[in-house]
């Protein structure tokens, strides 16, 4: 698990200036000089090392001190130089008249030119050289973490003979661990252990991320010091990428209670990140050849490669399976499901990728969860520091209460959590969490000892026995691939939030735009129906003798249009059965007796747009027969005949037979035009009328567009009409009439045409309500007898005035020109629907059916009485 940082900014250590000690390991010497070569600083050893009697003079040029061929050499090592932390090597090379071979390594460093000279491993030189090859070979076909550090260590230890090569991987807190490790086998085992991040200053990562190779020959050696050790502005030398440089005292130390006398650090560097080190140790004074060093360094080099490809190689993986899970969620939530309903689905899918206990989510203020997860109202509490947060990252937390104090609360039950946002805002989150795992840490000696004290000394701790850490309210690290799919599941979530966004508004224009075709549509109709019946008005002024008849003879069309409204927009403006027409046409006057109607052939469906013409067209038939034809009286038949011919026309024969003699019109009326006309007009079929003495003959054809086949579904063929209502209502002299009606109605001129209607039928009082509210005062003030109820009232439904009707006893019936509502009719307690448009006649069938239905209770109420007996003495 991942310790979290020290409090304190910075050690002791981290403080020191490591880089600029002017001193170097007497394991070589050293000469930096100016531009022009002339010699700016020297190590004070540099006489022994080059065999020569006095050490070079400082300002002196550096022909003077090296053979004119060296200069050269260096001169031209010098210019390969291409960047300010660039090394660059010449190894064998002769620096003076007749003395010994040096290995050089040249640096720039503040407008100077450092030069180190080693002395040169002329009998090993080659072997050095043969190595690498051999070594990366072994390493090449490893394609696993683990046992690459494995053989790496080894192989580390075999080519430089150290008794100790361990490879430390550094964790996001900057603590060490050692993950591999090959050592002497008298030596006690470092595998496993953890250094915390003290124990290697900030600024010493910083210098091993661009000097990647560091040496301590002999830790009791004396420093060698640098001369002068300030130039004449007062800077000393910086030795950031010497490879002689001296190291602090402080480390030397450290090292030592370690009983380490000689070290060799290499740093593996991945990305411009310190990821790790190769660490050597010797319990004796070791100085590997600068040659051998070089092939190490070029080891630690090809080994980060190899590191780096297996980690890339992981990432490909990852993104793959990161691509598969995106796949996934993508098909899971393709359906239109809810994001905020799909926490169980999520949470299965990601259980097999990442290990969690329980998972929340919080989607436009709703809060959900599942297994082990935090309440609503303590996840709600943590919301407003989450919502500080960058909007696009995830938090991810193995103790959450130190980020979040309030997550304090439940850190028994809940110690971590992975918070993705899943939207372009702070307000949606999906959350995974983690219980708590008591875990121990084994340190190499107690990580406090790596911090000094305010005001106290910093002394390297001396013990580095393991040293065990219990850690508490605290869970599992997310380890980076949990992380990297976590990630992709946050890109993933928010592309389905972007999508269903996109969505929802292509669907709000999709139904802006639908809803403007409806209401462009119903205009058009209306349109249509308003001109029909200013047509229909205007028209049939010419067939009235009086108004009475002329409100009758309206009545009755706008009857007609309205009852083939109903079946056509019963299904949707679909296209609506034949048959429906017949029976609701001719139900008023052949109910006593079925037999004077006969409807055979074939069953049809017709277009709305052809169905109200034939409305009005079967209207005026029936209505002529019953003035004039068969149906005037009580003996006259009626047959219709629908077949198909063989185009696919529908042929509608009517025949009048049993009546009164027919007599051709004298006059053409506006109903007569309407019978030879329409069809033939509207729907380009035919017509044809034949008034014989018998009775009227007439016979229609219908093009085949406007007929639709019936299915099953729709029902079958008719032989009689279904369902008719009651025989036509005509008011009953001495029937018992309502003394109080109320007429529920928004619209004004319906509600008063209702109460006069009922008025001229005989109803005493009649009160009229345009909305609940005064509906309900009626009822409170005067409790009807019966009720005429509107269901839709502008912007509210009249549902509170039928339950004040049910709880009063008061029969009422629905108004209403939705034919949906008639489902609901006994769920709202009404005795029946009364469909719109209405006018008298129905509202006198209405009252005869009403004082039928009081006549039967108050019959079964009498036969319910006790009857009185008297005995036979006549007591």
């Amino acid at each position: 698990m991942n310790i979290p940082a020290q409090s304190t900014d910075l050690t002791e250590c981290d403080r020191e200036a490591i880089h600029l000690i002017s001193a170097i390991q007497p394991i070589g010497g050293l000469i930096a000089v100016t531009g022009d070569w002339l010699i700016a600083h020297r190590s004070a050893n540099c006489a022994e090392m080059l065999g020569v009697e006095h050490d070079p003079v400082v300002g002196s040029r550096l022909e003077d001190t090296f053979q004119p061929r060296a200069v050269d050499s260096l001169r031209d090592a010098v210019r390969r130089l291409d960047s300010d932390d660039g090394v660059e090597r010449v190894f064998g090379l002769r620096l003076t008249h007749g003395g010994s071979l040096f290995d050089c390594a040249l640096h720039c460093s503040g407008g100077k030119v450092v030069i180190e000279f080693e002395p040169h491993a002329e009998a090993d030189y080659a072997d050095h050289l043969s190595l690498i090859g051999p070594v990366l070979a072994q390493l090449e076909p490893i394609r696993d973490m683990e046992t690459l550090c494995d053989k790496a260590a080894t192989l580390v230890r075999q080519m430089l003979g150290y008794d100790r090569v361990m490879i430390y991987r550094f964790h996001p807190d900057e603590s060490g661990e050692v993950i591999a490790e090959d050592r002497r086998d008298d030596l006690e085992p470092y595998l496993g252990l953890r250094y915390p991040r003290a124990d290697i200053p900030q600024q010493a990562r910083a210098l091993f991320r661009r000097n990647k190779v560091r040496i301590i020959a002999d830790m009791g050696a004396e420093p060698v010091p640098v001369e002068p050790v300030r130039t004449i502005d007062g800077e000393p030398l910086d030795l950031s990428m010497s490879v002689l440089r001296a190291h602090s005292e402080m480390h030397v130390r450290y090292m030592r209670n370690m009983g380490v006398d000689a070290s060799m650090a290499i740093a593996l560097v991945r990305q411009g990140r310190l990821w790790g080190m190769i660490s050597c140790h010797h319990y004796a004074p070791l100085t590997p050849p600068y040659s051998l060093r070089t092939i190490a360094e070029m080891f630690g080099q090809m080994f980060s490669m190899m590191l780096d490809r297996l980690l890339i190689n992981r990432s490909e993986a990852l993104r793959a399976r990161g691509r598969h899970l995106h796949d996934q969620l993508m098909v899971r939530l393709a359906g239109g499901t809810s994001l905020a309903d799909s926490l169980p689905m999520l949470e299965d899918v990601l259980r097999d990728v990442i290990d969690h206990d329980g998972a929340s989510m919080l989607i436009d203020g709703v809060y959900s969860s599942r297994g082990l997860a935090p309440s609503e109202d303590q996840f709600c509490g943590m919301v407003p520091r989450l919502a500080g947060a960058p909007i696009s990252t995830i938090i991810a937390s193995s103790s959450l209460r130190e980020l979040i104090p309030i997550a304090g609360e439940f850190s028994d039950e809940l110690a971590g959590a992975l918070i993705l946002p899943v939207s372009r805002n702070a307000r949606d989150y999906l959350v995974l969490w983690r219980r708590p795992l008591t875990q121990t840490v084994t340190w190499a000696g107690n990580p406090e000892k790596a911090v000094a004290a305010q005001g106290e000394r910093l002394e390297p701790r001396g013990s580095f026995s393991a040293w065990e850490e219990t850690v508490r309210h605290r869970c599992a690290d997310w380890s980076e691939d949990e992380l990297a799919i976590a990630e992709s599941v946050r890109v993933t979530l928010l592309e389905v939030v972007l999508r269903m966004s996109d969505e929802v508004s292509r669907e709000r224009a999709r139904a802006q735009e639908q809803q403007e075709l409806l209401i462009a549509e119903l205009n058009h109709r209306v349109r249509n129906i308003l001109n029909l019946i200013r047509s229909l008005v205007t028209q049939s002024q010419h067939d009235a003798l009086d108004v009475a008849s002329f409100a009758g003879i309206i009545g009755g069309r706008i009857s007609a249009l309205a009852s083939a409204h109903d079946n056509i927009t019963r299904e949707n403006w679909s296209p609506a059965p034949l048959s429906a027409l017949f029976e609701t046409e001719l139900a008023a006057y052949i109910s006593e007796k079925r037999e004077r109607f006969d409807l055979q052939g074939e069953e049809v469906l017709v277009k709305p747009e052809a169905y109200t013409v034939l409305a009005l067209v079967v209207h005026e038939l029936v209505t002529n027969s019953a003035k004039y034809g068969s149906l005037c009286d009580r003996h006259g038949t009626l047959k219709v005949d629908l077949s198909r011919n063989r185009t696919g026309d529908l042929e509608i024969r009517w025949r009048e037979s049993g009546g009164p003699p027919v007599k051709p019109p004298k006059r053409r009326g506006f109903g007569s035009t309407i019978i030879e006309r329409s069809i033939p007009f509207e729907l380009k079929g035919e017509s044809d009328l034949r008034f014989k003495l018998s009775g009227l003959e007439a016979d229609f054809l219908v093009p085949e567009r406007f007929i639709v086949p019936f299915t099953e579904n729709k029902g079958s063929k008719t032989s009689a009409v279904a369902g008719a209502p009651t025989s036509e209502p005509k008011a009953a002299e001495g029937m018992a009439l309502p003394q109080h009606v109320l007429v529920v109605e928004d619209s004004m001129i319906i509600a008063l045409d209702t109460e006069e209607t009922l008025k001229r039928l005989g109803v005493p009082s009649v009160s009229v309500a345009g909305s609940v509210a005064s509906a309900l005062e009626a009822i409170r003030q005067r409790t009807p007898d019966l009720a005429i109820v509107d269901f839709n009232l502008g912007i509210e439904s009249s549902e509170p005035v039928t339950k004040l009707l049910r709880e009063r006893g008061v029969r009422f019936v629905l108004a209403t020109g939705y034919a949906e509502i008639e489902g609901r009719i006994a769920d709202l307690g009404a005795e029946r629907l009364l469909s719109k448009p209405y006018g008298r006649s129905e509202i006198e069938e209405l009252l005869i059916s009403e004082a039928a239905a009081q006549a039967e209770r108050e019959s079964s109420v009498t036969s319910a009485a006790p009857k009185s007996t008297v005995s036979s003495d006549g007591a």
